[in-house]
């Protein structure tokens, strides 16, 4: 038997010191599509997520609450587990780099490093920002009065001892990388951004420990420091995945295929996560994803502003899901936020969105496709035994459609993976419907309403296969709704290509109440 194609894909882990909003949310939903697709194809996948621990902000806001740092950590992940269960996010492991098992293995790789003569020590000064919990160049500090340009506070000077990563002397390689590489950093943008800055800027030696601080992890060569926090926090990528402890593992899923990341963070993971590795003897990804950000915008005064922690500006995740639904979430953020780019949420748009597409579209086509036949027909569609449906528009070109999806997805395009669904498929089925009132024809001709129906359920066979990465749940629902042939579980997206006929016995199999079934996505107001 041939063995399975490995996918392994990673997003950034989080600070703790406060819980998830909808940025955050925004980066895993990103994500969890693009595992869930691999999934359909084949592929063994392996999804790494988790959180940020070894920080000085964590450690101080433990201190604040009164708790232990490791007591505050652990509740933290258990709440930010709530909230990605909650949205199905399909995680195969979660990290916490506050736990014994990553600080030896990462203490491991660093001592790897200084072996191989990468770092020394030294001393440094210079203007350090808490919220970034990074030094910023004096010109950064010039330009913009003093603050961070990311956190709006006033950056600290700050001078310590300290050991250094010769991040210098990988600048010629980093450089013909990003050049000869052109998918290394997506979308492209960013990689111009990650060259521009070597060319412009260059690259200094980088200070990675702490001094004198009692929450992190402890310097192998020198006890006296902590490592610093993005030193530490890479390496949960391949911690994550047996570095230290287990190399067959280890040696199965790397180098990942994709790290998802936020654009804010591109040049930790572009410039200094590969000479990390090739300083250790390590391959470095296949590709780093820096995605947009996500601005909630006032319903009254139209001005928006960025999801951000520090800012003391978010929105909860489980506000919304508790109020309207995961599968609304899910599809509200993947169709109205591009994901290379920035997307905007109000809660009027999400109401919009969701009556639109998801209750008045995809819902009402499905509720008048199950009723009909159950209501009229008997739960079945007569006549249509060994019949190949037919299109539900001019032109409609299945595989074209499946190809178009599939591209779309695989490049992380899902906000045009779901355009394309709808303006391609379920818009013109649910105009097909409407046009052709099959409630009207099956009081007089029976077999006609039936194949009318039968071309709809198609089209709902269709979508529900090129959408089960996006909204699962409700997919399931559609597909097991009818008795197709293909097990939901086996269905992949070569089986959306091709209209082809279904079982001869055709039957609705969804669960009705007072011969109507639930709404999938009862209308909002």
């Amino acid at each position: 038997m041939t063995a399975k194609p490995r996918w392994f894909q990673t997003t950034a882990i989080d600070y703790p010191n406060s819980r998830p909003h909808i940025g955050t949310a925004f980066e895993k939903l990103g994500a969890d599509v693009q595992a869930r697709y691999r999934r359909m194809e084949g592929y063994a996948v392996h999804f790494l997520m988790g959180n940020d621990e070894n920080t000085l902000k964590v450690a101080g806001r433990a201190q604040e609450l009164g708790q232990e740092p490791q007591a505050y950590c652990d509740e933290m992940a258990r709440q930010f587990r709530e909230v990605w269960d909650a949205l199905d996010i399909s995680y195969d492991s979660f990290i916490q780099t506050s736990h014994p098992r990553h600080k030896e293995c990462a203490r491991k790789f660093v001592q790897k490093v200084y072996d191989n003569g990468h770092i020394y020590k030294g001393s440094y000064e210079g203007w350090f920002c808490p919220g970034c919990e990074e030094f910023k160049s004096d010109k950064i500090h010039a330009e913009n009065a003093g603050q961070c340009p990311n956190h709006k506070r006033p950056l600290i000077r700050r001078a310590e001892p300290c050991w250094y990563f010769r991040l210098s002397a990988f600048q010629d390689r980093l450089l013909t990388f990003l050049k000869e590489n052109p998918t290394f950093v997506q979308p492209e943008s960013r990689r111009n951004e990650m060259i521009g800055f070597i060319e412009n800027e260059g690259l200094q030696d980088l200070n990675i420990s702490r001094h004198g601080e009692e929450w992190g992890i402890r310097l192998p060569f020198d006890p006296e420091f902590t490592i610093y926090v993005w030193f530490d926090a890479l390496l949960s990528y391949i911690t994550g995945i047996g570095y230290g402890d287990d190399r067959a593992t280890f040696d199965q899923f790397w180098p990942a295929d994709i790290h998802f990341i936020g654009k804010d963070i591109t040049r930790f993971h572009c410039h200094i996560w590969p000479a990390m590795l090739w300083a250790a003897g390590e391959e470095t990804p296949k590709q780093v994803f820096g995605h947009g950000f996500v601005y909630r915008r006032d319903d009254k005064t139209g001005e928006k502003v960025k999801e951000s922690k520090t800012l003391g500006n978010v929105t909860e995740p489980m506000d919304l899901i508790t109020q309207f639904s995961s599968e609304g979430f899910r599809y509200y953020f993947l169709r109205e936020c591009p994901f290379p780019s920035d997307g905007d949420f109000s809660f009027s748009r999400f109401v919009e969105v969701f009556n639109t597409d998801l209750a008045n579209t995809l819902g009402n086509l499905l509720s008048r496709t199950i009723t009909i036949p159950s209501k009229s027909l008997g739960g079945v569609f007569p006549g249509t035994a060994g019949r190949t449906p037919e299109v539900i528009a001019d032109g409609f070109d299945a595989a074209a459609l499946t190809r178009e999806v599939r591209n779309r997805v695989e490049a992380c395009e899902y906000n045009q993976a779901l355009q394309a669904v709808m303006t391609h498929l379920l818009y013109p089925a649910n105009k097909y419907i409407g046009d052709k009132e099959p409630w009207k024809v099956v009081k007089t001709d029976p077999t006609a309403a039936a194949a009318i129906l039968h071309n709809v359920v198609e089209a709902l066979r269709i979508a529900a296969i090129l959408l089960k990465p996006f909204i699962p749940r409700s997919t399931e629902a559609i597909y097991t709704s009818f008795n197709f042939s293909t097990p939901w579980a086996e269905v992949r997206y070569a089986d959306a290509a091709e209209r082809k006929a279904q079982p001869e016995n055709l039957r609705v199999t969804a669960t009705l109440i007072d011969g109507k079934p639930k709404p999938l996505f009862p209308r909002i107001g």
